[in-house]
């Protein structure tokens, strides 16, 4: 019988998809794999609801197990503590996966890994003998930092956001401003949410390794600091085993953005997306100043707009995928002008497509993880504008360590990106000999990238690694 891993992913897309992308590398292994998971909608995440099912359909090898829903469900609202409520569910789920892991043939089971987010899970998985491992769905750099600054604040020292732009030296990584950590980190050190973050990223050491979704080469610095004992005592394994990036998939019908850039040069189109949840969706004065700065550029774009949110309204439900209403988000006549020259797209487009189109030359992102890999692999240079999560940290570790992009200024919090601005640096990548150097640079990580999942590439072979690694775990554990 074929031993089985089993993958637990976490209940956000970009949690999501990426681990789900390893189900493919184990079926060339010989492994079975089950995919358990939390029914999305019990976090009323309709759209990772409809991932999941366009996942499961394109992946009949698979087996998805969606575990039995539990009563009195939180409600989720995304504030300061979203993070604690998160865990709370997850934890209900508990008794669930343990049953299910139960019911599985003796002796099956090869490993279980599992979301960053459910690390509690740990404490399942080691009752039952199984080697359990950490999916962490960003980057090495983020690992290191993040284990770093959950440990380094003293009592009685001042909280990271107390400590505003001050930069903290870390090893690993490059100067990071406190104000650039996740804002779960930025809270109160007696709040819930700062203890829960820091106790997350303590007990994700505890896991038997951490699968990270970086390849080697780009992360150079952070996963040879990761490695050091010295540094990082309590550190597992680390197994470098990206870039998993999601496939184009396989649409009939042609997106009406692709025929647009068909009819565009080569390299010529700046475009600008900001993720697929909504979260961190522009106002409308800033969306106007955005409009405005394209429109000075001079440059061809494709640019996906979402509606804003109720700055106006708070008591008004938040909808991520409103229809967003154009002529009444855009400066007058901005359309009608730049007709031909630019194309906007309300809420979605097949974004890996896109960016790996001839004609994209240059990438507007919020720096999210999953979107920067997209970027690398297509080789694109891109415009940092980071909005939420740790897509501030990303930002700083892909200007100053990795060097595929720029920073557009003026997006921090209270702030406004203005036409200037995103004019400029337009300018400067499309333009300019930084706009070159950046090109250059991230087409050597593509290289890189490709080279990475090859026989004998770097990621497969600590893929590899791990399958060996957690197939003696077990035996020691269990009998073979």
């Amino acid at each position: 019988m074929k031993k089985t891993v089993v993958l637990y992913p976490g209940l956000a897309v970009s949690h999501f998809v990426p681990m789900v992308q390893l189900a493919d590398v184990l079926l060339e292994e010989g492994y079975a794999v089950v995919v358990a998971f939390i029914d999305p909608i019990v976090k009323g995440d309709i759209a990772l609801a409809a991932v999941v099912d366009r996942v499961a359909a394109s992946k009949p090898s698979v087996a998805f197990h969606k575990l039995p829903r539990i009563r009195d469900l939180p409600a989720f609202v995304h504030d300061a503590n979203f993070v604690v409520r998160y865990f709370d569910l997850v934890g209900r789920y508990h008794q669930h996966l343990h049953d299910f892991l139960l019911s599985m043939p003796p002796g099956t089971v090869h490993s279980l890994i599992l979301d960053m987010m459910s690390i509690e899970v740990l404490d399942v998985t080691s009752k039952l003998g199984i080697p359990a491992y950490t999916f962490f769905p960003s980057n090495a750099s983020a690992l290191a930092t993040s284990i770093q600054v959950s440990s380094i604040r003293e009592q009685g020292q001042p909280s990271f956001r107390e400590l505003g732009y001050v930069p903290l030296n870390l090893f690993g990584v490059p100067p990071m401003p406190a104000s650039h950590l996740n804002a779960e980190l930025l809270e109160d050190p007696e709040s819930e949410a700062y203890k829960a973050t820091t106790k997350m990223m303590r007990r994700i050491q505890e896991s038997q390794g951490i699968l990270v979704n970086t390849f080697g080469s780009l992360d150079a610095r952070a996963v040879g600091a990761l490695g050091d004992r010295h540094l990082f005592p309590k550190m597992p394994q680390i197994y470098c085993v990206g870039p998993l990036v999601a496939g184009s998939g396989e649409d009939k019908e042609k997106h009406e953005c692709l025929a647009w850039l068909d009819k565009q040069p080569d390299h010529s189109v700046v475009f600008l997306c900001f993720g697929g949840t909504g979260a961190g969706n522009h106002s409308e004065e800033q969306l106007k100043e955005m409009a405005t700065g394209l429109e000075m550029s001079g440059h061809r774009f494709l640019w996906v707009v979402r509606a804003p949110p109720h700055h106006d309204e708070p008591e008004k439900p938040f909808d991520p995928i409103a229809d967003p209403d154009l002529d009444a988000l855009l400066p007058t006549g901005f359309l009608e002008r730049t007709c031909g020259r630019g194309l906007v797209v309300k809420l979605w487009v097949p974004q890996v497509e896109v960016l790996r189109h001839r004609a994209t030359g240059a990438f507007v992102t919020h720096c999210g993880w999953n979107s920067v890999l997209e970027g690398v692999t297509a080789g694109v240079p891109m415009l940092c504008w980071p909005l939420y999560a740790e897509q501030k940290m990303n930002k700083v570790f892909m200007v100053e360590e990795y060097g595929i992009g720029v920073e557009v200024v003026g997006w921090e919090q209270g702030m406004m990106v203005k036409a200037e601005e995103l004019e400029a640096k337009v300018k400067m990548v499309m333009e300019g000999e930084e706009g070159k150097r950046l090109t250059a640079r991230v087409c050597q990580h593509k290289e890189a990238a490709a080279m990475a999942w090859k026989d004998g590439g770097s990621s497969r072979a600590a893929f590899g690694q791990f399958l060996s690694d957690a197939g003696c775990l077990r035996e020691r554990l269990t009998g073979p």
